[in-house]
């Protein structure tokens, strides 16, 4: 297989691995699909298995939670009076609105509505038409003197021993002393005298009681909220509204009342009994009767719920969130399952939920829900299954990955080794053998005595010395790729000035920078921090730099090189004016035998491994190198070391 490689690297057709690798690729796709496949079909058997079983274990839970709501509600309608209960009603009525048993409720007997029902008002209930009574409303009307018929009244009401005329009589000379600007009297008259206990139950002819008009009478002349006054007042009318007791009061004066009350006192409180009463009334106008007996129906009014009772003797009104606080309440009361949630719906709603069923034939067609949260308890064991699966797949499927890529990565490497042993001998080779064969030449040319005089024998030695320093700078290099390659570099660290760095590299240069044509530009800042590294290494670093700046640059050569600080690093800059590199090169130039003109390289010499090394020395010391260039426009090669 290796020797197939190599001749296939040699011969340029690297892309004959593809078959081996698309076989590679073949034996890994094929066991792999099929364990997937098993793995997924054996997931989704137990997966079913598992849904069957929580089906069953559910249903049984859902079936559970409905017979506790039908248990709830078979507690709230017992609490509903039979027929032979219809005795003081309203107090009946407030008692299970206030209970929160119901929401609103009518009585009824042979299918006549009797409670609520309003008492019909068609006159003001009539004053007395005795001579007194004559008199004093002659004063009020006929003569329009309020004061003197506030005196008549006073003694009407003092002299009758009729309490509904002496209340009546006391209302009139309230109303006589408003009249006549005398509000504080008023006032007084009706929140003392009227407000005693004996006018407590009065009522005129029409059956509306005459304390809590005195009292609303009394609210509208103060008209000041704020006075304490006022405040006991409206407590005291409040708690006569909220009074069902008897007396019993008229549906439609407690209804006026609190209209006027609500109109002259802003915080004035709700009347739960009351808004009963008017759900009562409007669901008795706008529903049809009868209803179907025994179960919990619509009606006209929105999300309000009507029950009535077999023998149709009341009608219980339920708001629909009533009937779905009371179904959670009697839900919250089973033993809680961990990943149960329930929910009840009315009809008309959808639900996409794990499991529903019906609430039971007193809710037709009202739905309790099971939605499963998080990881129901019962599926423990099925996930372990499923986990076995899953981790046996992904580790079969990892080994057999694993493999591929270790195949894969030899087979690669194998190929980079051998490409790079080929690129090795090559430009050892052609590097070797160019001084070689010049150094070769020049002594035979000596030897033979092929000279004029000793100014040309030592023109021939220089040029032997130059092949000879070349040939050593090639050697060099070659070690301390090797070196690199083996990871055997050691650095002996040391804190190194900085501008002793600087002049070993130039006279590590030598007579390159002297020769015609050159011109260095050197740039240094005064007082740079030292640094600490390898003294050989760092001079090769500026070596390399300034060799390369000499090779690819032409007949004129303008080299420049600065040292400066920057962000707390020692920075050198090698800038020339050379042939440059395009851009496409510049993450490739610090590749191992990459060459951007190989023409060039050839004729200015080297292998491709300066920069390459000079990247290894300054990554060690922890610092970084950048390269900036335009084709035909020089290089700048930028250094970066920690200071010390």
């Amino acid at each position: 297989m290796l020797r197939f490689i190599e001749r296939a690297t040699n011969a340029g057709h690297s892309q004959r691995l593809w078959p081996v690798l698309a076989m590679l690729v073949a034996v890994v796709a094929l066991p792999t699909a099929g364990v997937l496949w098993f793995m997924n079909e054996a997931m989704q058997n137990e997966q079913l298995a598992v849904r069957q079983r929580l089906t069953d274990i559910y249903n049984a839970q859902l079936e559970a939670a409905a017979g506790r709501i039908q248990a709830a509600w078979r507690k709230t309608i017992s609490v509903l009076p039979d027929a032979e209960q219809q005795k003081a009603l309203p107090e009946l009525f407030a008692s299970l609105v206030k209970a929160g048993h119901v929401d609103s409720i009518l009585f009824y007997s042979k299918g006549r509505l009797i409670y609520p029902v309003p008492i019909a008002i068609t006159r003001l209930s009539p004053e007395p038409a005795t001579a007194p009574w004559l008199q004093a409303r002659s004063l009020e009307y006929a003569k329009n003197s309020p004061k003197e018929a506030a005196v008549a009244y006073s003694r009407i009401a003092q002299q009758s021993a009729v309490a509904r005329e002496s209340a009546m009589a006391l209302m009139a000379q309230a109303r006589c002393l408003n009249k006549d600007g005398q509000q504080r009297k008023a006032i007084d008259l009706l929140t003392g005298t009227l407000a005693g206990s004996p006018y407590r139950s009065i009522a005129d002819a029409q059956g509306r009681l005459i304390l809590p008009n005195a009292l609303l009478f009394a609210l509208q002349l103060m008209k000041e909220p704020a006075q304490p006054l006022f405040q006991k007042t409206a407590a005291l009318l409040v708690e006569r509204l909220n009074d069902y007791g008897n007396p019993v009061m008229p549906t439609t004066q407690r209804r006026f009342l609190v209209e006027q009350l609500r109109s002259s006192w802003p915080d004035c409180p709700r009347f739960p009994v009351l808004e009963a009463e008017e759900t009562a009334s409007s669901f008795e106008k706008t529903t049809p009767h009868p209803l179907a007996a025994g179960r919990v129906q619509p009606t006209r009014m929105p999300d309000l719920w009507a029950y009535q009772t077999p023998d149709g003797s009341l009608i219980a009104l339920f708001r629909q969130d009533h009937l779905l606080q009371s179904m959670n309440v009697a839900i919250a009361e089973l033993q809680p399952v961990r990943g149960i949630r329930y929910s009840v719906f009315p009809p008309g709603f959808s639900s996409a939920a794990f499991l529903t069923t019906g609430i039971g034939e007193a809710f037709p067609s009202w739905q309790i829900a099971l939605n499963l949260e998080g990881t129901p308890p019962f599926q423990s064991a099925s996930k372990q299954r499923i986990a076995t699966y899953v981790w046996t797949g992904i580790l079969m499927t990892a080994g057999i990955t694993i493999l591929f890529l270790f195949m894969a990565g030899y087979l690669l490497r194998q190929v980079r080794l051998t490409r790079l042993k080929n690129d090795l001998i090559a430009t050892v080779s052609h590097e070797l053998k160019t001084p070689l064969a010049s150094m070769r030449l020049l002594v035979d040319t000596l030897r033979n005595g092929h000279y004029q005089d000793a100014q040309l024998v030592q023109e021939y030695l220089q040029m032997i010395a130059k092949e000879n320093a070349r040939l050593s700078r090639l050697i060099e290099e070659f070690l301390t790729f090797s070196r690199m390659e083996r990871r055997k570099t050691k650095f002996d660290r040391s804190v190194l000035a900085t501008h002793e760095i600087v002049k070993s590299a130039l006279e590590a240069v030598g007579d390159r920078l002297q020769a015609p044509g050159c011109r260095l530009d050197l740039e240094l800042a005064p007082e740079m921090p030292s640094i600490v590294g390898d003294r050989d290494a760092l001079i090769t670093v500026l070596v390399n730099l300034l060799d390369n700046a000499i090779k690819y640059t032409g007949d004129t050569k303008e080299i420049r090189l600065r040292g400066f600080t920057s962000d707390g690093n020692v920075c050198f800059e090698v800038q020339d004016n050379g042939i440059g590199f395009p851009r496409t090169a510049a993450k490739k130039i610090f590749d191992r035998f990459y060459q951007a003109d190989h023409t060039l390289s050839r004729s200015a010499g080297g292998c491709g491994l300066g920069l390459s090394i000079v990247q290894f020395i300054v990554t060690a010391h922890n610092g970084n190198i950048t390269a900036k260039s335009q084709p035909g426009k020089g290089s700048t090669f930028t250094v970066q070391l920690p200071a010390a």
